[in-house]
């Protein structure tokens, strides 16, 4: 009976999504002169508001540079806070354009909703984080603990199938955001908090004394997170992915916000064709022929969105590791703009 009930609600889901996706989202984006951006409701580096309520992180990047390319102007970005549960509706029923919320693409959610994943900006992974003081080392060594964890992500089914897999048990606490599982992890209410690698650094920033915590070894998933559309809409799904392939082929040119413009006059035809002086690739996206250029010049290319957000430069401090761009030892490859 829960089977026929899933299924149904999926089927429900793409239906929804595909009447949505029957409008050009592009003109619905130019109409309204403004990107609307589903963001999460405060994961530190990927976004949340600063202390002058100004949007920042890596995920709010992928939203300026979606907007750089189609207004010329990054600024254009109306973000919408969303908890895991509200995202995925959100962007069915066409209350925003384009998701960008540290969102793992799965078989369930690309084949079963009626959305598209547009790429990956972040290659993470599910860890645990708990105090040192209960003197455990290894994940499993958690037999009997009790976990903090959010309602409506990828990280309940690999909790459940991480401790079955090594015949142990745990008794969850779920809450609706993030910080509210740290609150219960600070509060006592359990001994572990488990999420996406990248939360559990910025978790730490959270705590009192953040020497009194430490993020266990094991990473126990896969979770490539990346911005989501709606199906049906092929226009409107070449744009947000190739807006982020600008941003990783920039930084593998060298192009950045700071020298893009004494770039324009190059005699490379790769980088003719990125900044829009030679080729078509503009006019076959919908876009103005510099929307690539737009993209580097106010938001800047993948390495430095990724070192100001989460990188060397911020205070996560997380090594770039598989988000190394391919040529470096990563998994971040731009596919070529020609």
């Amino acid at each position: 009976m829960k089977l026929l009930k899933t299924l149904s609600l999926s089927v429900a889901a793409m239906a929804l999504a595909s009447t949505v996706s029957s409008a050009d989202t592009l003109d619905t984006v130019k109409g309204k002169g403004v990107l609307t951006c589903g963001v999460s409701t405060g994961i530190a580096g990927f976004s949340a508001t600063d202390s002058s309520g100004q949007w920042k992180g890596l995920d709010v990047d992928g939203c300026k540079a979606v907007a750089a390319a189609v207004f010329g102007d990054a600024s254009k970005v109306k973000y919408v806070p969303l908890t895991a549960k509200e995202r995925f509706t959100a962007l069915q029923s066409g209350e925003i354009d384009v998701l960008f919320r540290s969102t793992t693409w799965t078989l369930t959610r690309d084949a079963s909703l009626g959305l598209n994943f547009a790429g990956v900006n972040y290659y993470d992974g599910q860890g645990f984080l708990v105090n040192k003081s209960i003197g455990v080392n290894s994940a499993k060594e958690l037999d009997g603990a009790t976990v903090c964890i959010q309602a409506g992500t990828t990280t309940e089914l690999n909790l459940t199938d991480y401790f079955k897999a090594n015949k142990m048990a745990y008794k969850p606490i779920t809450y609706d955001t993030s910080g509210q599982t740290i609150e219960g992890f600070k509060s006592g209410r359990c001994d572990v908090v488990t999420s996406d690698a990248s939360q559990l650094y910025g978790l730490v920033l959270k705590v009192k004394d953040p020497n009194s915590v430490k993020v266990l070894p094991e990473v126990i998933s896969k979770e490539p997170l990346g911005p989501v559309v709606r199906q049906g809409d092929d226009k409107w799904f070449n744009i947000v992915k190739w807006s982020h392939i600008a941003m990783l082929n920039g930084e593998e040119f060298g192009l950045t916000s700071a020298n893009v413009d004494s770039m324009l006059n190059t005699e490379n035809p790769d980088i003719q064709r990125f900044l829009g002086t030679n080729g078509e690739g503009g006019s076959m996206l919908g876009l103005d022929p510099k929307w690539a250029y737009n993209i580097i010049k106010q938001v800047g290319n993948y390495g430095e969105s990724f070192e100001r957000n989460v990188g060397k430069d911020s205070p996560l401090k997380i090594d770039r590791g598989l988000n190394k761009l391919w040529n470096q030892g990563g998994l971040q490859y731009g596919a070529p703009i020609r």
